[in-house]
């Protein structure tokens, strides 16, 4: 159970608690204790709440970093790509490590509040650890949880860029391992992408500078390893199809002994609130295996150690510009057709966190109108709507209130309050998806989709028209035009769907159920619309 700190209002008073926890401030260094000092001047914290996050920690949670990722805005922490993995992943990365052999040496580049820094602490106890943190709250927040934690631990804490770290020879085996920021290139120094592009150019590999800062890790990870060193990085799997990851793929598979790639799909919600799929990659630097193992997983409790997948040869790595069309391939090549996402962005329905809240009940019936959206919210509605979903009334509504609730009326806010007491009773504020939420009433509807699937049933997935502009909860996938097109085209493009798709396109599970991520819809292959409508 994790301790509420909503009464911690900032990130002094943050830092003071951690201030608290350490025994021993003489290591800090001058950024993190100008951050102390200033705290001790504008903050004040209760020893309760210091007394109560000590026994948190001692129990294996991590209230600090939870309360940083609150406090923090959602814009400031993109900035610097501070997404703190869920302690699922952290294990059995963990675990990964373990199978590993002898390791003299573990490295996290991007050790936030220090989760796989702990993990690693505890199942490696002789080995030297190195977290690499930027952020000096953050790292602040990473020593109080050793200190309390594993206060014996032979940990030593860099606070800088991973880019930048020099690195001493060791004699035995070092790991790497973490969750690097991910930072888009539009915030990254032009000196770092020259940096970036020139360093790939030396090793003969032609690399843009469009890459996010992730893939800049690996990079540096390659430059600071030698052959027996391993790693495991969990990152965005965007790099697995886009252009400019086209030097990291040739990367893991030169040079970095990429040994399994393991997809988390996007419906396991890895990381709440980022609108990505994870994935995980186990490299092994020097192996001469000529397989690597892949897999797709829709389940945490499948990562087990991170120890299975099918076999796949290097030179079908090598060869492939898009690499999930490895982890599922398409099964029917026809002349003529184009993939469903050159034409069609889909996403996934928006995440309600607690859909017996947000999805209207009687509770909501004094809300005002403005708020609530009629939205496909069980696959029923678009199975039974068929080819064109037209009618609005047959939907439930969703409440999806705006993060400001300044612009109602006096009355309105009344009502919208009492609403949202109740929410609170049951626990409507305090799910994981609610806390990474910039305010935990504000669910953040997509725009209407022009096109709406189902995309897990014992049957192929129904295609509608969005005639009414329906809004979508997350059981169902959204498509969206790159460009305009118009409603006699999209009606024909759901027809053409509605004929073609069959389960065998998707993955089939235990029990008959088919299931089509946003990525396998995106790959499936129609005529361009100019034929369909001829």
């Amino acid at each position: 159970m994790s301790i509420n700190l909503d009464g911690v209002r900032s990130e002094g008073a943050l830092a003071l608690i951690a201030g608290s926890l350490l025994g021993d401030t003489t290591m800090l260094t001058e950024e993190e204790a100008s951050i102390l000092a200033e705290a001790s001047v504008n903050d004040h914290v209760h020893a309760a709440d210091v007394k109560a996050v000590k026994a948190q920690i001692e129990s294996g949670g991590d209230p600090l970093g939870e309360a940083f990722l609150r406090l923090r805005s959602a814009g400031d922490r993109r900035s610097d790509g501070a997404v703190y993995t869920p302690p699922e992943i952290v294990r059995s990365m963990t675990r990964w490590l373990s199978s590993q052999g002898n390791i003299e040496r573990i490295i996290d580049p991007g050790a936030g509040s220090g989760r796989y820094v702990l993990a690693a602490a505890e199942a490696f106890p002789n080995a030297r650890l190195i977290a690499v943190e930027k952020d000096p709250l953050a790292a602040l927040l990473l020593r109080a949880n050793l200190s309390v934690r594993i206060p014996d631990a032979m940990v030593e804490v860099v606070v800088g860029d991973f880019r930048d770290l020099s690195l001493p020879t060791v004699k035995g085996k070092t790991a790497f391992v973490g969750n690097p920021p991910y930072v888009r290139h539009h915030d990254i120094d032009d000196e770092w992408k020259r940096w970036y592009v020139d360093s790939f150019s030396s090793i003969g590999i032609k690399a843009s500078a469009l890459a996010g800062l992730h893939l800049h890790f690996y990079l540096k990870v390659f430059q600071a390893s030698q052959d027996g060193d391993v790693g495991a990085f969990v990152t965005s799997a965007e790099w697995m199809d886009v252009n400019y990851g086209s030097a990291l793929r040739a990367l893991l598979v030169e040079k970095l002994g990429l040994e399994s790639l393991h997809v988390l799909e996007p419906s396991l919600e890895a990381f709440p609130g980022t609108a990505t799929t994870a994935a995980i990659a186990c490299f092994h630097v020097g192996t001469r295996k000529r397989t690597i193992k892949s897999r797709s997983v829709s389940a945490i409790g499948q990562l087990n150690g991170l120890s299975r997948g099918q076999s796949n040869t290097k030179n079908e790595f090598r060869n492939s510009s898009k690499w999930s069309s490895i982890l599922a391939p398409i099964t029917q090549e026809q002349d003529g057709l184009i993939e469903l996402g050159e034409f069609f962005r889909v996403h996934r329905g928006q995440v309600t966190g607690k859909n017996e809240v947000w999805v209207a009940s009687a509770q909501a019936h004094n809300l005002p109108e403005r708020v609530l959206f009629p939205s496909v919210t069980k696959a029923r509605d678009i199975i039974s709507a068929g080819s064109r979903l037209n009618e609005l009334a047959a939907l439930r509504n969703v409440i999806d209130l705006p993060t400001d609730l300044d612009d109602f009326t006096l009355s309105e806010k009344k009502r919208i309050q009492r609403f949202l007491q109740w929410a609170k009773s049951v626990g409507a504020d305090s799910t994981y998806i609610a806390t990474h939420r910039k305010a935990w009433w504000s669910v953040g509807l997509k725009q209407p989709a022009p096109i709406l699937c189902t995309y897990m049933a014992r049957r192929p997935p129904q295609f509608t028209v969005n005639m009414c502009q329906a809004r979508h909860i997350n059981i169902a996938h959204g498509l969206y035009p790159r460009e305009d097109i118009d409603q006699t085209t999209l009606a024909a493009v759901v027809d053409w769907l509605n004929q073609n798709v069959n389960v065998g396109s998707g993955r089939t599970y235990a029990g008959g159920l088919t299931k089509f991520e946003p990525k396998e819809i995106e790959r499936l292959k129609i005529p361009s619309p100019e034929r369909i409508i001829m």
